[in-house]
């Protein structure tokens, strides 16, 4: 039963956002009642006891650090919002193209130290107040989140999944250090980052509007500061209860299965919690290129729909961007990386 009930609840979590207007509208209260089904699922038919005392204070946790953060640069966001859209203004004109390749490629590069979160929230307000139409400003806000989702899995501290990633290879053979993801990455990080920011440049010339910003998009009013820091709360709370609820399906059989079929099952880290697949995943006694090939199926995968990133969350928070107009360029970007990344690393080497 409880495998038959994962399923239902994996086709809705993946179906309904597209077919119904008032779950995208909704998506992370949808989100978070489909996480606590998932819990009930392996709690009652699982036969695991996943709720304790530490299990519900790491789910009321975790998300608070997420959530203060988009509080915090929300405010002073809003207290400097007529500095920020002459900044934006400035650069544009200034600049030229030359500014959404910098905006993606450098965002996307120092995210490893900045962090995915606060990478993501100065991205989300650039992009709100560029001058370009709004389905090339959600196409060029998927380019820049692929950008950092990429660019933060570099060093332990940009990402949770870089995070749980190095601990899990601290352990001998590996002796993972904070550099350790870096020296296996880069070399595949760093030609993507590139490729999304000559992307960008195209997305934003096409987009581009010689108009002011539309009046109820140039005023940022202070209640929406609170609620789009609740709403990610809420988001990130239930992704990490539906990575839970998974945990015991991926634990018996996926984590079993050849690095071929890994690899694109790994694109179920679109709807899920993709630290919480890296933790069952990865492990020291996998060899380097399980590791390599795994970690970038993640981290493809992740950009493609919006709860497989935080800087997704974040960003579709602030544009207000449903689930059906981020898949749209999120598959067209997402899959053929995700194809071209399998012929380096399966074919090729």
């Amino acid at each position: 039963m409880y495998f038959i009930f994962l399923g239902i609840i994996f086709l809705l979590v993946l179906s309904l956002p597209f077919l119904n207007k008032k779950v995208e509208k909704n998506l992370e209260v949808f989100f978070f009642f489909m996480g606590c089904l998932s819990i009930v699922n392996i709690t009652v038919f699982g036969g695991e006891k996943v709720l304790n005392f530490h299990s519900i204070s790491h789910f009321l946790h975790e998300p608070v650090m997420i959530s203060l953060a988009c509080l915090i640069f929300g405010l002073l966001f809003y207290c400097f919002q007529e500095k920020i859209k002459s900044s934006i203004s400035f650069f544009e004109e200034k600049i030229g193209l030359f500014f959404p390749f910098l905006l993606v490629t450098v965002l996307g590069i120092i995210s490893s130290i900045i962090t995915a979160i606060i990478a993501g929230l100065i991205f989300a307000e650039i992009v709100y107040g560029l001058h370009i139409k709004r389905k090339e400003k959600i196409a060029f806000c998927v380019i820049g989140c692929f950008s950092i989702g990429f660019g933060a899995a570099l060093t332990p501290i940009g990402e949770p999944l870089s995070t749980i990633a190095i601990a899990k290879l601290k352990a001998p053979p590996y002796n993972a250090d904070f550099l350790f993801l870096f020296n296996l990455l880069y070399p595949y990080i760093f030609p993507c980052i590139f490729l999304l920011g000559i992307l960008g440049v195209f997305v934003y010339k096409k987009g581009r509007a010689y108009l002011e910003i539309e009046e109820k998009q140039e005023e940022r009013k202070l209640k929406k500061v609170f609620i789009r820091a609740g709403k990610v709360y809420l988001f990130v709370m239930a992704l990490l209860l539906l990575g839970e609820g998974f945990k015991l399906f991926v634990n018996l059989y996926i984590v079993k299965i050849s690095p071929i079929f890994l690899y694109f099952l790994n694109i179920s880290s679109a709807i899920l919690d993709n630290a919480t697949l890296t933790a069952c995943e990865i492990g020291p006694d996998m060899e380097i290129f399980q590791i390599k090939s795994c970690l970038i199926s993640l981290l493809v995968s992740g950009g493609m729909l919006i709860p497989g990133n935080i800087p997704n969350i974040i960003s579709a928070e602030r544009l207000e961007i449903g689930m059906r107009d981020w898949a749209k360029p999120g598959f067209l970007i997402g899959i053929p990386f995700l194809i071209a990344y399998f012929f380096v690393l399966f074919v090729l080497q």
